[in-house]
């Protein structure tokens, strides 16, 4: 028997509601309705048009009337955070590339020293993680009048269904809770000023958190859908659908930005992964991604923006042509470089990081980019080598249908390589909400195999 499921998945600068088919533990999906995810610059602060956001995701919903829906499920990106107000309006969350929390970490560090932060949470120290947004905003007061907060997919979920959760894999991207009893670490909070009592209670992927309300109900022909907290954070529900056979494997989540890493039954934050700056967090399964984030396609994208600025409006067949016409790059660099958070003009911040060994054309910077992050990738790999064997390494996500790169990949990291599905975010996404096994993924989708030259 066929059944309908709507996947949201949110990334930060697009997103989509689709419409997934499963019959005979088959699929195929459908993209009802794709929108900008919508950013709001104000006085050097900027925020996620919550409002917005929302407004689209029900028009999407109401694309989809006229069939029965089992469930919807919402994923976003990690880390951000929405204050519900006492008359239950949600206000717009703070954006993680705000700089505001520029510098906060070392104010953090020292009421719990950064050891003991990692020790406790196993994150991955970064100064937009949500323990610096919230260190930061209760010291400049943004916090006061909040009832109530929820990480951005719960919000929505909230704003949807009028029920309030706290999924598990969304919230282990906070630094706020310890990964081995998976609740919030009480002397976190207490440095960050806030209650246990302003966050909802914790929930694994595939709990119920309701259905639709009534007008949206209405408005959108659905009527009384479920609504499922999924795995709330993208990577996490991209993860869920890596095809592997076996546990012998490495993911790639390639997009805007790269997450590479094992699943582990345990988190490690042994002095090898702080040193390394690894993270822990919460998998689709109850289990912990221990990988490690990387500035990947941004680079690239910020470029091409440039570009066509310029009136250079390059297309990915052509960028990747380019990328062969040229020899390897003699110097790369560093994709993690703060230089490369958010300058006004990407290609001149590559070219100035690089200084005598700056690429003269538009070509040699493309594939400077490239060099650099294959060589990226084949470093970490080289980490997550010394704690489990690796066979084979899944790339996943929008990159993985770069297949220069992936070949590429292959021949650094020294590894046969997989690429698909390129939709892995939304596939976890239905997959959680229709009880789909990864096995069935890999019978479902098409891959492609790389090894290495």
């Amino acid at each position: 028997m066929e059944k309908f499921y709507i996947a949201v998945d949110l990334g930060a600068t697009s997103g989509r509601v689709i419409l997934a088919r499963v019959e005979d533990g088959k699929f195929t999906m459908e993209v009802l309705h794709r929108f900008p995810t919508p950013l709001i610059e104000d006085g050097g602060t900027f925020h996620w048009d919550i409002n917005v956001l929302f407004k689209e995701i029900v028009c999407g919903l109401g694309k989809a009337s006229g069939r029965k829906i089992e469930s919807i499920g919402i994923d976003t990106w990690g880390v951000d955070f929405c204050c519900v107000n006492s008359d239950g309006s949600v206000r717009n969350p703070r954006a993680y590339r705000d700089p505001y929390t520029n510098g906060v970490p070392e104010l953090f560090f020292k009421e719990m020293p950064r050891r003991e932060l990692y020790a406790r949470t196993g994150i991955q120290i970064m100064n937009f993680n949500t323990v610096f947004q919230l260190y930061a905003q209760k010291r400049e007061g943004s916090l006061e009048g909040a009832s109530r907060l929820l990480f951005t997919p719960d919000a929505l979920s909230y704003m949807l269904t009028g029920n309030m959760v706290c999924e598990y894999t969304i919230l282990s991207t906070s630094a706020l809770m310890n990964p081995r009893t998976r609740e919030f670490d009480p002397d976190i909070l207490k440095v960050c000023g806030v209650e246990r009592g302003m966050f909802a209670d914790i929930v694994l992927p595939g709990t119920v958190v309701g259905t639709l309300k009534d007008e949206i109900a209405e408005k959108t022909g659905l009527g009384k859908v479920k609504v499922v907290a999924v795995a709330g954070h993208d990577t996490a529900s991209a993860v869920a659908a890596v095809p592997a056979r076996d546990g012998r494997f490495a993911y790639l989540s390639s997009g805007t930005w790269s997450l590479m890493g094992v699943e582990l039954p345990e988190p490690l934050t042994d002095e090898n992964s702080f040193a390394l700056n690894f993270t822990n967090e919460g998998g689709a399964a109850g289990n912990i991604r221990f990988l490690k984030n990387i500035t990947g396609m941004w680079l690239l994208e910020q470029c091409l923006a440039q570009w066509r600025k310029e009136g250079k409006d390059y297309s990915y067949a052509r960028v990747a042509q380019m990328a062969r016409e040229v020899p390897a790059s003699a110097a790369l660099l560093d994709p993690d470089a703060p230089e490369f958070a958010s300058p006004q003009d990407m290609p001149a911040a590559i070219r100035s990081y690089m200084k005598e060994n700056a690429p003269q054309t538009d070509a040699q910077l493309i594939r400077l980019i490239y060099d650099s992050l294959a060589a990226k990738y084949a470093q970490v790999l080289d980490n997550l080598r010394e704690i489990t064997p690796i066979d084979t390494l899944h790339i996943i996500g929008g990159g993985s249908q770069n297949e220069l790169l992936d070949q590429m990949t292959a021949d650094a990291c020294r590894v046969k390589v997989i690429a698909g599905p390129s939709e892995g975010t939304a596939l976890g996404n239905i997959m959680i909400q229709s009880g789909l096994t990864r096995q069935e993924i890999y019978q479902s989708i098409d891959t492609k195999t790389f090894i290495p030259e």
